[in-house]
């Protein structure tokens, strides 16, 4: 595959200040980034690179994200009208929820699978956001980024993750496919509203 691309994005607002989960488009985007594999390159993109960040998804050969279906897709649907849905995308956190019946966090899985703990939570991220901390916001999610590249591609190789319980707190690990997820196929569901 020429270019897979990683993406996350972190927001402005968080949901009680737009009016609960149902209004995820009104959060605004803070900073995103891309981690484009046909040049190994990270790329940090903010709110006014909104219409060349969605571009360089359209251009992906596959997109791979945790929770970007859900979250990061309805926030960017605030600054156009293209449909997402017709970007083939593999959200990890929707292939995992429909292996073992329940959401399972980035952290937690990224953890128990490579041994990466994510750096900060999306709140703390708002919060340096407002304080001007803008480089540590663009850090915090290339370390996000990075964290789901490195779970793709270990469940790519391996053909499965891991994953720690929030319900037994004990390890457990779970087949996945993810290596026959091309350009064609994608793992696409209807927006619920969730946490990033």
């Amino acid at each position: 595959m020429a270019n897979v691309v990683y993406f996350d994005l972190e927001t402005q607002k968080i949901a009680s200040e737009v009016g609960g989960w149902g209004h995820i488009d009104k959060m605004g985007l803070a900073v995103a980034v891309l981690y484009h594999t046909d040049r190994a390159a990270y790329e940090v993109y903010l709110e006014k690179d909104a219409d060349r960040l969605i571009a360089d998804l359209r251009r992906a050969d596959l997109v791979v994200g945790f929770n970007v279906i859900r979250f990061d897709y309805a926030v960017l649907s605030a600054y156009s009208v293209f449909d997402f849905s017709t970007v083939p995308t593999l959200d990890l956190m929707v292939s995992l929820e429909e292996k073992i019946g329940h959401r399972v966090g980035l952290d937690a899985v990224a953890d128990a699978t490579c041994g990466v703990k994510k750096t900060a939570s999306g709140t703390e991220a708002i919060q340096w956001w407002r304080e001007g901390k803008h480089a540590q916001v663009a850090e915090y999610c290339c370390y996000d980024v990075k964290a789901t590249r490195l779970v793709h591609e270990h469940g790519v190789r391996t053909g499965k993750v891991s994953f720690v319980s929030h319900r037994t707190m004990l390890k457990q690990h779970v087949k996945v496919d993810w290596a026959s997820i091309g350009p064609v196929q994608h793992l696409l569901s209807p927006p619920l509203a969730t946490v990033a």
